[in-house]
């Protein structure tokens, strides 16, 4: 048998459904549906997706994941028929932060809906945090000082987008630019206008179809390097220096 067709099996015991119920629920015949648990043949397109909206669990869970090593009904729904992994402790019962290194930046958007390559990372607990699901992503570029390459910002999951607040930062998960950190300067009917803190980058917008996961920005992981910090500082005074002088002299020319 198919990984796809003991995942059904499982899902369809799980909730103590017959064979012809579940057939009914898909607005198929038994005849038909139980080849597809048994493992003699796969499912079309359509009928695919009709058994992942039944078991409100997505399409590439029930094909490459064993769901039988997890409990369901712990694991947190997302919107797309997506889940995210239910929040995990540690022996003193504090919250584990899943950790996503720089070498999986890229394979996080092929995984973050797989419950096998989030345990796979590595984890810590940050007792202050308090409740919520947490995960800490990496920093890249200058965009947002002081937070620099070779960084961590530690984002908690926001369920609600209409949550989110005009001016704090977000770790967005985009299915085009991938893992993004700003600030956000609107929300608009369709898309997120966000802004870097480093007045050299310019706004842009983010379109609403593309968020696939909203981190809210809540603690930093990073080197204790005061030279670095310092020298931080100085650029960021320096550029603020230089925009004034700047307008100083657009006003002069008025």
């Amino acid at each position: 048998m198919s990984l796809f067709s003991d995942n059904i099996r499982f899902l369809r015991e799980s909730r103590k459904e017959t064979q012809s119920e579940t057939a009914n629920s898909l607005e198929i015949k038994r005849a038909r549906y139980e080849p597809y648990e048994s493992g003699k043949i796969e499912p079309p397109y359509e009928i695919l997706k009709k058994i992942s909206l039944h078991f409100n669990i997505s399409v590439d869970l029930l094909l490459a994941v064993d769901v039988r090593k997890y409990q369901i009904d712990e694991l947190i729904s997302l919107d797309d028929n997506r889940i995210l992994l239910p929040i995990k402790v540690d022996a003193n019962g504090e919250n584990l932060i899943e950790i996503v290194p720089f070498k999986a930046r890229a394979g996080y958007l092929t995984g973050y809906a797989d419950p096998e390559f989030i345990e796979s990372l590595q984890q810590i607990s940050l007792p202050f945090l308090g409740p919520g699901k947490y995960r800490a992503f990496p920093v890249a570029g200058d965009s947002m000082p002081p937070h620099t390459d070779l960084s961590f910002v530690i984002g908690q999951y926001l369920e609600d987008i209409s949550a989110i607040k005009k001016d704090k930062t977000y770790i967005l998960i985009t299915s085009n630019e991938g893992i993004i950190y700003k600030r956000l300067g609107f929300k608009n009917a369709d898309s997120l206008t966000v802004e870097s803190d480093n007045v050299m980058y310019q706004t842009y917008e983010v379109r609403l179809s593309d968020v696939l996961e909203i981190w809210e920005y809540v603690a930093h992981i990073g080197r204790d390097d005061s030279k670095t910090a310092m020298a931080d500082s100085d650029v960021i005074k320096g550029m603020f220096l230089e925009l004034k002088r700047e307008i100083r002299e657009i006003k002069k020319d008025k």
